[in-house]
């Protein structure tokens, strides 16, 4: 950031979104741990694309793990985006959709 920004209090986009981020993991996380297994599934696919959280497979894969005793559809979405979920549509599908003329 140069001088002038920081005196007019600025901040770059890509700093505020990385804050937000970091905050909606660590609210995903508080709730997480409080047992809510929607929120374990979030934070499992948070770990697993780095975001607002460093990249780690491992406690990915604990948290997707944990959810699962709740909810076995969680693994169909653990490497998705964070924020999809088992409800929302799959592109992935080897299901086709036929449109008829």
């Amino acid at each position: 950031m140069d001088d002038r920004a920081r005196q007019e209090g600025l901040v770059p986009l890509k700093d505020v979104v990385a804050d937000c981020t970091r905050r909606w993991f660590q609210d995903a996380l508080k709730e997480a741990r409080a047992g809510d297994a929607a929120m374990q599934v979030l934070v499992g696919q948070m770990y697993h694309n780095g975001y607002g959280v460093p990249k780690n497979d491992q406690k990915a894969n604990a948290w997707i793990t944990k959810a699962s005793k709740y909810r076995s559809s969680v693994w169909k979405v653990s490497d998705k985006r964070p924020g999809y979920n088992a409800s929302d549509s799959d592109s992935d599908d080897n299901e086709k959709i036929v449109m008829k003329s």
